[in-house]
């Protein structure tokens, strides 16, 4: 699998090829509009293309259909104090926090035609990040009950994916280097782990372009592109500003 440089474009949205989007910091209503648009472009299509967005957060909690709101460590005075805003989604996995230096990657993709079930889509995303760990040189498993990948000290890994018409969305979330006591005002439930991150567990400084690159690659060939084509932005893409004080 290779990247396709971005002074050689090929035909736009080849039947076989993987769109990746680097969206850079972008607040999470926006990532959803993005990926409501492409789930609906894709149902409507017959072949295998499918979008790849990644992207990081202002901090914000979401909670999945295995999460609750005991899950959250916070009473709700504090999360309005703090300006954290929780959001109910319709994915797989429990509460979690995002916030900068976690890495969101949301895949698009048709399971169907690419003849992947949703077993093989949750393997691929926990793959790809084993993957990522064994360039790292970071000893790591995966944890089944809380969907996602551990290694010393923690879960750092987490995977909340989503299905619509057989197209996937939402998808895989990968704290790279976010500090820390944001991440535990959420409990993540089973196995008694705390939330970590990369950086934490290699015990040193993490680029999170090496972890971005490597995800991407990774990830292509274990949903079986065979190459991608990468992007910054998106012309659908509106960005807003809002205030937080997670960490007074």
């Amino acid at each position: 699998m290779s990247p396709i440089s971005p002074n050689k474009q090929p035909p736009w949205r080849d039947a076989s090829l993987l769109e990746v989007r680097l969206l850079g910091t972008v607040d999470f209503e926006s990532a959803q509009f993005l990926q409501d648009r492409c789930v609906y472009d894709i149902s409507g299509r017959t072949d295998r293309f499918g979008s790849l967005f990644l992207c990081e957060h202002p901090p914000l909690i979401t909670v999945g259909r295995t999460g609750s709101r005991a899950h959250i460590l916070l009473e709700q005075k504090e999360l309005g104090t703090r300006g954290l805003q929780v959001r109910w989604l319709n994915r797989g996995g429990g509460c979690l926090v995002h916030a900068p230096g976690q890495l969101a990657i949301y895949p698009v993709i048709p399971l169907q035609r690419l003849g992947l079930s949703l077993c093989d889509y949750r393997a691929a995303l926990i793959g790809s990040v084993l993957d990522l760990c064994g360039e790292l040189e970071i000893a790591a498993w995966p944890v089944e009950r809380n969907c996602g990948v551990a290694g010393r000290g923690g879960a750092f890994a987490f995977v909340g994916a989503a299905v619509k018409r057989w197209v996937a969305y939402q998808g895989l979330f990968v704290n790279v280097n976010p500090l820390l006591q944001t991440q535990r005002l959420v409990s993540i439930g089973g196995n008694n782990l705390r939330p970590t991150s990369l950086e934490a567990v290699r015990g040193r400084t993490t680029a999170m372009s090496a972890v971005r690159e490597s995800l991407i690659r990774n990830l292509t060939r274990r949903l079986g592109y065979a190459e991608y084509q990468l992007f910054t932005g998106h012309p659908l893409l509106v960005r807003t500003r809002r205030v937080t004080n997670v960490y007074a």
